[in-house]
């Protein structure tokens, strides 16, 4: 759940690339069209940029966002990376939320250059955030397209650290033809992420550029990313497969909490941007969340966004457009005649007149009356997703995507910030609690599963995320200042200052922290190496 345009490394100059000719590899291509489930369209994929490593930390130091993400990686911020980067643009077969046969398209990130960089590597499969942009596109390095700073960020900290990096864009973007995203559908998504995998290493074994993949397999996301990489270490897990390690930043996983939150009293910062991606996906794999089989989306919507909503996301069209042009709410989630609405809340930004907020109070009050009558107690952090039994469809489709279902067998970390107004830092505690709880049942060691908070001071001097911490912290003080010397220009007193700091803060907080969780998922990775 994040907009990736607001991560701190920024956009690359594309003039900073080495474009390349399509195809590459030394043999002939190869084209599949059958979109069966992780075959690989054109073999080899097509080669967007190549980079040596002098060029791609050039392309980083020409930008204050990049020598922020340089000190990050480097610990300098004139510092080099290590390796170049061979980026490709594959597309596959997948399928959608409903078992659809459909195709996605993502990134292949190859790191060349010397020691470190070619021969057998790990392979990274990372899954990226939320986002409502349709033409987002990953492989799109140095673009202007909206997902060049998280495809700067993932280069940077993986690729150009010598791990090779499949990023898929997931199905319903870009170039897929699914007419919808499977949002947080976990089975499907974490398929797309296994398929994006299999077509990738099809890959890696025609473009002959001496690189090959090592058998060490580390799975990373962040927001919505966070959960589709622990649903995709669930999957494989089931399948045999085997994972080196999983790192998981701000993810929804205790979805039945989570839900149970937003409808009972604390909506997210977010959530009229998020709901309608959430619903329509879960309408479409599950055909009763509407509130019965026969529902329609004019039963979930008032009557003032429900007309084509089903279809407006994601979207061509920028988020703000589709606010200001009366296509979705920009904070009024909910009506302010619920019986959870209070005015003196801070959660109260959230709820507007009934008529134009977007869901209906006629929805969400059975809602409410299922989350009293079938409650989730604390969390049920023993239990997990086990310990709830709901009765209305929203709820149980909630438990079918909640990721304490299962004891990981490899190592995971749970990365994010303690006052994150997107994705509740519950998700990851209650999450944390309950694979501790199977770890002491199963008799093995606690140390399998870490927690880390960036918004916190390093817990010791020898923490091994302290520059992760030490670095948000610094990161967040600095946004706070510069809205606040922002106010003060404008003549604010001191009131309105601090008003403006924690405001600025509150609205970056889910973004800021993505780039230092992505510095401690390398950081544990290089550990299990």
């Amino acid at each position: 759940m994040q907009n990736s345009r607001h991560l701190l490394v920024g956009s690359l100059t594309l003039s900073a690339l080495a474009l390349a000719a399509c195809g590459g590899g030394s043999t002939a291509d190869t084209v599949n069209l059958t979109n069966d489930r992780g075959t690989l369209v054109q073999n080899p994929p097509t080669q967007l940029a190549a980079l040596t490593n002098a060029q791609f930390t050039a392309s980083l130091a020409a930008t204050d966002s990049g020598k922020s993400l340089l000190q990050l990686t480097t610990g300098s911020a004139t510092g080099t990376v290590k390796c170049g980067i061979d980026l490709r643009y594959i597309q596959y077969g997948t399928v959608g939320g409903a078992g659809e046969k459909t195709n996605a398209t993502g990134a292949l990130m190859i790191p060349t250059g010397g020691e470190g960089c070619t021969g057998p590597r790990p392979v990274v499969v990372y899954a990226h955030g939320t986002t409502l942009d349709k033409n987002y596109n990953i492989a799109l390095l140095g673009s202007t397209n909206a997902a060049a700073s998280e495809a700067g960020l993932i280069a940077a900290m993986y690729a150009a650290k010598g791990y090779i990096v499949v990023a898929p864009n997931y199905a319903g973007y870009e170039a897929s033809t699914l007419g919808y995203h499977p949002y947080l559908n976990a089975d499907q998504q974490s398929k797309d992420m296994i398929d994006a995998l299999t077509a990738a290493r099809q890959a890696l074994t025609k473009i002959g550029n001496g690189t090959s993949d090592n058998g060490k397999l580390f799975l990373t996301g962040y927001s919505q990313g966070g959960h589709v990489a622990m649903a995709t270490q669930r999957a494989m897990q089931a399948a045999g497969m085997t994972v080196t390690g999983l790192a998981g930043g701000s993810g929804p996983y205790a979805m039945s909490t989570f839900i149970d939150a937003i409808f009972g009293g604390q909506p997210i910062l977010g959530g009229t941007l998020f709901l309608p991606l959430l619903s329509t996906s879960w309408q479409k794999a599950y055909g009763n969340v509407y509130g019965s089989a026969t529902a329609t989306a004019a039963d979930f919507y008032t009557s003032t966004y429900a007309n084509g909503i089903e279809t407006l996301l994601p979207s061509t069209t920028a988020t703000a457009t589709l606010v200001s042009t009366g296509k979705l709410p920009q904070l009024a989630l909910f009506g302010n005649d619920l019986p959870v609405y209070n005015a003196a809340s801070p959660f109260s930004i959230f709820y507007g007149a009934p008529a134009q907020s977007l869901i209906k109070t006629s929805y969400a009050l059975p809602v409410l009356g299922d989350i009293q009558a079938n409650a989730c107690a604390a969390g049920q952090t023993a239990a997990g997703a086990s310990g709830c039994s709901p009765a209305h469809p929203v709820r149980v489709a909630a438990k079918t995507n909640d990721l304490r279902t299962y004891l990981p067998t490899s190592p995971v970390l749970m990365c994010g910030g303690a006052n994150d107004p997107t994705v509740f830092f519950a998700n990851s505690q209650l999450t944390q609690a309950y694979i501790q709880g199977r770890l002491a049942t199963a008799s093995l060691p606690s140390a399998l599963s870490t927690l880390v908070n960036v918004d916190e001071a390093p817990t010791s001097p020898t923490d091994p995320f302290a520059i992760a911490k030490g670095a948000f912290l610094q990161t967040k003080a600095g946004i706070g200042a510069t809205a606040a010397a922002a106010a003060a220009t404008a003549g604010g007193d001191a009131a309105a200052q601090a008003r403006a700091s924690a405001t600025a803060i509150s609205q970056n907080y889910h973004t800021t922290v993505a780039p230092f969780c992505a510095a401690a998922a390398e950081g544990f990775f290089r550990q299990l190496q």
